[in-house]
């Protein structure tokens, strides 16, 4: 994978929503933890925001699940991922 700062605000898109889409289709991952990173995904389509507007909308609802404590491990470290790059889009000049 390319460095960060070099992909596209598309390929971080794409990456991010891989992630949240990989937990929202995991059965063993709560519904509600589910539902949020659907949510989180399908907020980064939203074309009435701009991009760093909408890194920063799917962080959010991001962060609201992050002290579940029925949040996987696994899927904990997914969700920091997620976060990780959604942070080089909000703070992009894009």
């Amino acid at each position: 994978m390319a460095s960060g700062a070099s992909q596209s605000w598309e390929e971080k898109r794409k990456n991010v929503v891989q992630i949240l889409e990989s937990i929202a289709n995991d059965v063993s991952t709560p519904r509600n933890i589910r539902r949020v990173a659907k949510e989180a995904a399908d907020a980064l389509f939203d074309e009435r925001y701009k991009p760093a507007v909408r890194a920063a909308n799917a962080i959010e609802m991001i962060e609201g699940i992050m002290n579940d404590p029925n949040l996987p491990v696994f899927t904990r470290t997914q969700l920091w991922m997620a976060i990780s790059i959604l942070e080089q889009i909000r703070s992009s000049p894009e």
